[in-house]
């Protein structure tokens, strides 16, 4: 079948999935980082963790799966009790502090269902800073139940030392009220002549995401996908360019992808040879093209604001 002209989904034919997916590793030993930094890993994470070096990690982007019975390639997550889900969630996680630096940080997705499991189990081995609320506005309505368009993502830290750089996630918003000082020049805020707009500090309820759809290149047949825009404000608050960024649930890489478009490097652990074989080809792409929708000039701009004449 054809494709529409403007469907820019990424799609590999069953050659080009093996061709890619054997350019990921597998791990059977203690690694040295050399041998896993800018690697996805082809395995199952649980199996994979023991395998990393010790603090080789600055910056940790979880997505793991939510408590629903979704698949998952030819895998299938399935919904399980309450309890049993935190001690899935327990196996990994206690895992990760060896991994990460002493100043790292680390951030995990969750829905509203599962979300409040996290900080409970997160906070035995990390130190909680925020919880990040975010609009997921993609999705059905429900008959009989609010519309779920919420999606949480939690905070933490090793350590009281730790990197956040405030001025790289600064969003860029409309004036209401464009006051002026006694000269008459803009005070706080940028004349574009078409808009008015300021950079503003970044909250944590954040209304301007876009899930990945057909129309947009990043698109691939992850069920759960994350956009590129989210993962770019994560990576630029607690990273600096050169550091280590790491994904143990790397589904089709986009945080691998967004850490080479920003200047970090990147380790993925992903099981499914189809998501290894998009990751990989997201990673190729990421070579000519390093632009992420919704963040130009080195400002994330309010969804749908112009920015063609920004600094």
């Amino acid at each position: 079948m054809t494709k529409a002209p403007r469907n820019k989904t990424i799609e590999l034919s069953p050659r080009e999935t093996s061709a890619y997916a054997k350019r990921a590793i597998k791990l059977n030993f203690k690694s040295s980082l050399d041998y896993v930094l800018d690697k996805t890993i082809h395995q199952d994470t649980l199996k994979t963790l023991d395998y990393l070096p010790d603090e080789c990690v600055d910056l940790m982007v979880i997505d793991p799966p939510y408590n629903l019975t979704k698949v998952f390639g030819k895998s299938v997550f399935k919904e399980r009790d309450f309890a049993e889900y935190k001690d899935w969630l327990d196996k990994w996680l206690k895992k990760l502090p060896r991994i990460l630096k002493p100043t790292g940080s680390i951030y995990i997705c969750s829905d509203w269902k599962t979300s409040i499991s996290i900080p409970e189990v997160a906070g035995k081995y990390f130190i909680l800073q925020n919880r990040i609320s975010w609009e997921r506005e993609k999705g059905r309505g429900a008959q009989n139940n609010w519309k779920n368009c919420l999606e949480d993502i939690w905070f933490f830290t090793k350590s009281a030392d730790y990197t956040f750089n405030l001025d790289a996630v600064k969003v860029l918003r409309p004036v209401v009220a464009p006051y002026r000082d006694d000269t008459g020049a803009p005070k706080d805020w940028q004349d574009q002549g078409h808009s008015k707009v300021r950079l503003t500090y970044p909250s944590n309820i954040w209304t301007d995401i876009s899930i990945p759809f057909w129309s947009m290149p990043e698109n691939t047949s992850h069920p759960t996908q994350k956009p590129e825009k989210l993962v770019a404000k994560l990576i630029l608050a607690s990273s600096n360019e050169g550091d280590v960024v790491f994904d143990p649930f790397l589904g089709s890489g986009t945080t691998s992808v967004v850490a080479k478009k920003l200047g970090r490097h990147y380790i993925g652990i992903e099981r499914e040879k189809e998501y290894v074989a998009l990751a990989e080809r997201r990673l190729e792409l990421a070579e000519a093209d390093k632009s992420i929708q919704g963040y130009e000039n080195g400002v994330f701009k309010s969804r749908n604001a112009e920015m063609k004449h920004c600094i």
